[in-house]
């Protein structure tokens, strides 16, 4: 029966002799971490970490709840901008929480995966006019550079295309022909002006004609627009 307790008694002193090494253990590789969390700062507190920084490194704020550890560092972490100051560098948060990098609280320089970057803000889905390539959404046509101008197209002034001296012409920016269906929906056509000279004199006959016809339409426009003031009239 001694015997037993001498064995018990043992057993616990030989408990509390390991529980001391382990607590002393871990409050030296505390310490030491302390210690090498501390090598680049140029104040530093125990329990928070770096509180200032030399000139070249950013002082990054690691929140854990109610407390914060600091460290410097050469470079902000993602979701972070360096901001430069008189007396201390900081590393400051983005302000939006799909943003990876940013130059600025609100100008983002590149996305998180699933979204894209148009203009410093991230989106899921590109805004109206523009179109996705690759991390960001572009203005205009992605395929642009596969377009071609189109011939122009005969000079005329208000439907003559003779018996005036200066007319215009038009040509069209275009796809390519086997070009998808909803690609060529998605990029508008362009199109280019110029001021042209015509060069030859109408035929009698076809001045006439022309002339004819000029006035055809404008008294179909001064009937049209009889009638509407009519009808309209009370």
């Amino acid at each position: 029966m001694l015997r037993n307790l001498l064995l018990v008694q043992m057993h616990w002193q030989l408990l509390a002799l390991l529980s001391l090494v382990c607590q002393t253990l871990i409050l030296t590789l505390a310490a030491r971490k302390r210690s090498e969390d501390c090598s680049s700062c140029l104040e530093c507190s125990k329990e928070n970490g770096c509180l200032r920084c030399s000139e070249r490194l950013f002082l990054f704020l690691n929140r854990d709840g109610m407390s914060h550890h600091g460290s410097c560092l050469y470079s902000c972490p993602s979701g972070h901008f360096g901001l430069r100051g008189k007396d201390l560098n900081r590393c400051m948060k983005c302000k939006a929480p799909e943003c990876e990098r940013c130059f600025s609280k609100d100008f983002c320089t590149k996305c998180k995966g699933g979204h894209l970057l148009f203009k410093g803000k991230c989106f899921k889905n590109c805004p109206e006019g523009t179109f996705p390539q690759s991390t960001d959404c572009v203005e205009g046509c992605v395929f642009s550079s596969l377009a071609f101008w189109g011939e122009w197209s005969p000079c005329q002034h208000n439907g003559l295309s003779c018996g005036v001296r200066w007319g215009q012409q038009i040509r069209t920016h275009e796809l390519p022909r086997n070009m998808p269906e909803e690609t060529d929906a998605g990029c508008s056509h362009q199109t280019e002006h110029r001021k042209c000279r015509i060069k030859k004199r109408c035929p009698k006959d076809k001045r006439q004609n022309e002339r004819r016809e000029e006035r055809r339409k404008s008294q179909k426009k001064l009937k049209l627009f009889g009638n509407r003031t009519i009808t309209e009239s009370p």
